[in-house]
């Protein structure tokens, strides 16, 4: 698979592709659009229906603490029903988000930029989703909170060895670091509203958001390094989730349960079924809040190449079940998979292979690749398919027991049916809100990969000869003679463009200016070296904090299980390592996460809603389209006059005291 992503054409070969915006400006306005003007009527009807379906949610939930879980279809032998079914396939849907933000973003695949925040938020809202069927599925939802461990007044510990309790940790930290990871991406464009805002309200509740972002390279420095980390934790964290939520199934002695291929065959459907809801919710989009021009066709062609590449890996695995039930020899692994294809559950098989296995062959032709009908038909089908198959998954492996006497056949019932409804209007009511109160769209990233958005190579070691400033001993001299400091609380000297701001900022370094900073819309790479900047601090405390989460989460499993609840399981001993490795490895990411946020708050000296800058008018563009060079009047070698003249020659088209 990554040498299959590896092999899409490079963004760089074709950059007028990513947008057809007509710059940093053009961008801003388009994302902006959605949250700053009324939205449009089919966004009202959307969220109406939505809310509707959210509501059958709740009344299903309601009655179901009421009555109990017998208003569901689930029987013996199919005690788990549509509750586990519903709560694997929004497991999966939540997977595309960090397979574009994460994954891609390691290939260096730049094309992500105009869906991933989308597909972030896809993420959070699936996994909330998810969250609930567990919950309500243990029949007494009050107490769930024994699930964690923390005391109660049972004196009841989690069971750690238990893959079910693997799920517990596995998927809320995966809601976690997928929250952080959404949020730290969403802060600089947060900065761009908040700069925009025309109300006091939305001022104040942008300005909370984004933390005092001003768009400082120093900020941009620590953003980059915490995104790289938390991309890279959440990359491993991706594929052990659903890993965990199908060894839930492939450590039981269940025929059609009970197999290796489970791991990455479940991984692969979750990236199937979770690309597939995103090109269902950016075709709609980018129509309803006209952003053609940055959610492009190549975007989607992209999608149905990876479409395509993972139902054929969902389609092997089809196969393969087969194989390795007809090659193990046994007769009940046999049974039960040929029961699948020819039982009385025979339509949902088949159903699921239509749609997961048949209907994405249709993207080896460019035409449909770029046929908007045909993507959206095909979309929606793989999300059909995907449902399907967690079904077959379930239900087709338990209602045929080892003992004929005990076969049944599991019917859903209203409830069944209305859960699954009010879990969408759940989805689908956080994400009408989400595009209507934030950027759908990350505006610095989309901006950062434009043709002529970054110097080209060796601006940055521009040896141009500038005159020093007079600063630089006039300042000096002045100052032992004890002459006062302006008044003042520094320079801001607006600059058009990356390379002219960089050949500024290499010349501001070199007069030995100190108390100053550059900033920028996006994080222009190669800055850092002409601000003499060191490497970001952030992998450190990245590194100690997941070193310490992993050995809490081990330490904590040795002691549940060898001294606070200790249970024979199976023979083995108290303290079995090889079951703690899951939950050790997830409260190890857990950690790291937290390390990769609180390393870029500090080091960032973030949050801080008050600075100096802020007093200016002129600034608030730097969110925009404006480069910036800010010189602080406590730095030694300033003077107003005489530094606005030096900024000036530097190319600066404008220049302001700001108190």
């Amino acid at each position: 698979m990554a040498q299959a992503v590896m092999d899409l054409d490079p963004i760089e070969r074709r950059p007028e592709l990513i947008t057809g915006s007509p710059g940093f400006h053009g961008i801003t306005e388009a994302v902006s659009r959605p949250v700053e003007w009324t939205p449009p009527l089919g966004w009202y009807i959307a969220l109406g229906i939505s809310m509707a379906m959210l509501g059958l949610f709740g009344v299903s939930i309601g009655w179901l603490v009421w009555e109990g879980t017998g208003i569901w279809g689930n029987n013996l032998p199919v005690a788990w029903g549509w509750p586990i079914v519903n709560f694997v396939f929004w497991v999966g849907i939540g997977h595309a988000g960090t397979l574009i933000s994460a994954v891609l973003f390691l290939f260096r695949q730049k094309w992500r930029t105009s869906i991933n925040r989308a597909a972030e938020a896809m993420t959070i809202f699936a996994v909330m989703c998810a969250l609930v069927f567990p919950g309500i599925h243990t029949g007494r939802p009050w107490v769930d909170y024994w699930m964690l461990p923390i005391p109660n007044q049972m004196d009841m510990w989690p069971q750690f060895r238990s893959p079910l309790m693997w799920d517990v940790f596995a998927v809320s930290i995966y809601f976690t670091v997928s929250l952080i990871f959404w949020y730290l991406g969403l802060i600089p464009d947060l900065a761009t509203l908040r700069d925009r805002a025309k109300t006091r309200i939305r001022q104040v509740c942008y300005g909370i958001l984004s933390l005092g972002w001003r768009g400082s390279h120093r900020q941009w420095l620590h953003y980059e390094r915490s995104y790289l980390l938390l991309a890279g934790l959440a990359t491993p964290l991706v594929l052990s989730v659903h890993s965990v939520v199908s060894f839930d199934f492939a450590v039981s002695q269940l025929p059609g349960w009970h197999t290796t291929i489970f791991p990455p065959y479940f991984v692969a459907g979750a990236i199937f079924s979770g690309m597939a809801m995103v090109m269902t919710l950016m075709l709609i989009c980018r129509v309803v809040f006209k952003m053609e021009h940055i959610i492009t066709m190549l975007h989607f062609d992209r999608m149905a190449k990876l479409i395509l590449l993972t139902g054929m890996i969902v389609g092997y695995a089809y196969s393969i079940e087969f194989f390795i039930a007809w090659f193990s020899g046994n007769q009940f692994e046999y049974f039960a998979f040929v029961n699948r294809a020819t039982g009385p559950y025979a339509w949902a098989y088949w159903t699921m292979v239509s749609c997961n296995v048949l209907a994405p062959q249709v993207f080896w032709f460019k035409k449909a690749r770029t046929n908007v009908v045909i993507l959206f038909i095909v979309s929606i089908f793989v999300n059909i398919g995907m449902w399907f198959e967690r079904f077959v998954i379930v239900v087709t492996s338990l209602h045929r027991d080892f003992l004929p006497s005990s076969w049944d056949y599991f019917t859903p019932t209203f409830w069944d049916v209305a859960t699954l409804i009010g879990s969408f209007g759940l989805f689908f009511t956080l994400f009408c809100l989400f595009v209507r109160y934030a950027p759908m769209v990350a505006m610095a990233e989309v901006k950062g990969v434009l043709p002529g958005s970054h110097p080209h190579h060796g601006e940055e070691e521009s040896e141009a000869e500038f005159e020093a400033p007079p600063t630089a001993a006039t300042v000096a001299e002045a100052a032992k003679e004890g002459a006062e400091k302006p008044s003042g609380a520094g320079l801001l000297a607006q600059f058009e463009g990356p390379g002219e701001l960089l050949k500024a900022a290499n010349q501001v370094r070199k007069a030995g200016f100190k108390a100053w900073d550059a900033h920028t819309p996006y994080p222009v790479h190669g800055l850092e070296r002409a601000m003499g900047l060191q490497r970001s601090r952030v992998p450190y405390l990245v590194l100690i904090m997941g070193l310490s989460g992993a050995a809490a989460g081990m330490l904590l499993q040795w002691w549940v299980s060898g001294t606070a609840y200790p249970l024979i399981v199976s023979g083995k001993p108290f303290f079995s390592w090889p079951a703690f490795i899951p939950v050790t490895f997830e409260c190890g990411v857990l950690g790291g996460a937290l390390g990769a946020l609180l390393g870029f708050l500090i080091f960032s000296k973030l949050p801080q809603h008050h600075h100096w800058l802020f007093n200016s008018k002129r600034f608030e563009q730097v969110t925009d389209d404006k480069f910036f060079i800010s010189v602080e009047s406590k730095d030694p070698l300033f003077d107003g006059e005489q530094t606005g003249q030096f900024l000036k020659k530097l190319g600066a088209s404008a220049v302001e005291q700001v108190a």
